[in-house]
């Protein structure tokens, strides 16, 4: 009698998208509360998104089950992550897997805290999965090869090993930095040798001369309990501080929020830093999976230039912008015509408040723009002139001493919060849709053309009970008009 073998159970599989990070080196596109992953730089999809799509594309029958995603991303910016999340979903591109949960971290800790987060909440859930580690602001232009490199590094995280993504370099880049793998054995992932911090020119030189140095792409895989016995070996501290502050946390519908007072006391340290520089010659089995993919991850202008489509001349543009003698340049138009004559090697991207024009081959610097904006409180550091709201989004198009003009668009069923303002009184005039105006203790329904008065003082809402956009102008005058005089007394987002 003779008996068939039980064939192999799919590996379980949690994608954990790191949705975090503010991108200034992309400003003044990416901004501290727009950052580059929700943007769209890359065909007509966002970065996130695209990095979502990616992760889903690894379901396999037979092979590999994935589970809820998880996207660990700062507070912030959670109905950016929503909303991007749904336009998928309603899409069916995500309809394979369960809605991603959210793990919202109250302040920015690094990488380190935000996957401790994740593995935890992979293990709440039952099991011991993989999880496909992921940064949200990458660019792939071979997805075929990216699953197939993928599916190689789930195997070998499913046997207890760390799997890192390294990229295949092409040129001697000095922005990266690079892992260095020892000798394999046959048919399996080689290991990694050591960690090497971004070079200078000379020595990427020698790198990619000598071969067997690969890009560090920000990319693991590893089983849950993995990355937590690595952590609690290496930086004990870390892995104590992250769990108090999400068991003392709460959860509601798809966010976890960790405890913000318990997660600040947190120690930031990066993945790398924390764990994965440790780990070759500690008995910690590491090993390098190479990437070759068309892989970017648009650290810089100079990277948006480098996967654009160009012109004979090497020209990139995005917008309404006309160039004339102009080689090896990147214009990136928002909101107006912008013409360039007689340019070689230069970034300039104009956007409704601010514009940036840069030595291509300097975009790295762009973050000294950012930190003068920081130091100097500017508001271009942190939002666009048009800010995004989980209602929808308003648009300052106009302001002087006493007043400022500003274009708003609600979704349809949206409300912003019953709220009231201590130093401005507003003027509403409806442009299209249907608005549900409360002002005290009057309701009313406005229409296209009509318009309203909200008293200095007075409590007031505005709701779109339609199904289409409402659009309005709102024109604010008092002695202060800053975003920040508003009391909440209801709200349907959780906002204080």
């Amino acid at each position: 009698m003779t008996s068939s073998s039980n064939p192999t159970p799919p590996v379980s599989v949690v994608p954990v998208i790191m949705a975090g990070g503010s991108g200034t080196r992309l400003w003044p596109l990416s901004r501290a509360g727009y950052p580059k992953q929700f943007l769209v730089l890359s065909g007509s999809t966002t970065l996130f998104q695209q990095a979502v799509q990616r992760m889903l594309a690894l379901a396999s029958p037979g092979r590999v089950a994935l589970h809820t995603p998880l996207v660990v991303g700062n507070e912030e910016h959670r109905f950016l992550v929503l909303d991007q999340l749904r336009e998928l979903e309603r899409s069916g591109t995500a309809a394979a897997v369960p809605p991603a949960q959210l793990l919202l971290e109250p302040s920015g800790r690094n990488t380190a805290p935000a996957l401790t987060l994740a593995a935890l909440q992979a293990q709440a859930a039952g099991g011991d999965p993989v999880l496909v580690v992921t940064p949200a602001d990458q660019t792939v232009t071979r997805p075929e090869a990216f699953t197939a490199a993928l599916h190689r590094a789930i195997e070998v995280a499913a046997g207890g090993a760390i799997a890192i993504l390294g990229i295949t370099p092409d040129r001697p880049e000095t922005g990266y930095g690079y892992i260095l793998a020892g000798p394999a054995e046959s048919g399996q992932a080689a290991p990694v040798a050591r960690f090497v911090e971004k070079p200078d020119a000379p020595t990427a030189e020698r790198y990619l001369a000598e071969g067997g140095y690969s890009w560090n792409s920000g990319m693991f895989v590893l089983k849950a309990s993995v990355w937590l016995a690595a952590l609690a070996r290496f930086r004990p501290d870390i892995l104590a501080a992250t769990r108090a502050a999400l068991e003392g946390g709460s959860t509601d519908e798809r966010f976890v929020r960790p405890h913000k007072a318990l997660f600040a006391q947190v120690p930031s340290e990066s993945v790398d830093y924390a764990v994965m520089e440790q780990c070759p010659g500690s008995g910690i089995d590491i090993r390098v999976v190479p990437l070759d993919a068309g892989w970017n991850d648009l650290g810089a202008w100079d990277a948006v230039w480098q996967v654009a489509q160009k012109d004979s001349a090497g020209n990139a543009t995005v917008g309404d912008a006309l160039l004339a003698d102009s080689r090896n340049t990147l214009v990136h138009a928002t909101s107006r015509l912008v013409g360039a004559v007689g340019l070689d090697n230069v970034i300039v991207v104009e956007t409704a408040d601010a514009v940036l024009v840069a030595d291509r081959s300097r975009s790295q610097e762009v973050k000294q723009i950012v930190n003068r904006l920081t130091a100097e409180k500017r508001g271009e550091q942190n939002l666009h002139r048009k800010v995004h709201r989980p209602w929808g989004w308003y648009d300052s198009v106009d302001e002087g001493p006493r007043f400022q003009v500003k274009r708003i668009l609600v979704k349809p069923g949206a409300s912003l919060s019953l709220q009231m303002h201590h130093h401005r009184a507003e003027h509403w005039i409806v442009v299209s849709g249907t608005a549900e105006v409360t002002c005290g203790d009057k309701k009313v329904l406005l229409s296209e053309n009509q318009s309203t008065y909200i008293p200095l003082g007075e409590t007031h809402r505005l709701a779109n009970p339609g199904k289409l956009p409402l659009e309005i102008i709102e024109v604010q005058s008092g002695s202060y008009l800053g975003e920040d005089d508003i009391v909440r007394f209801e709200d349907t987002y959780g906002r204080g």
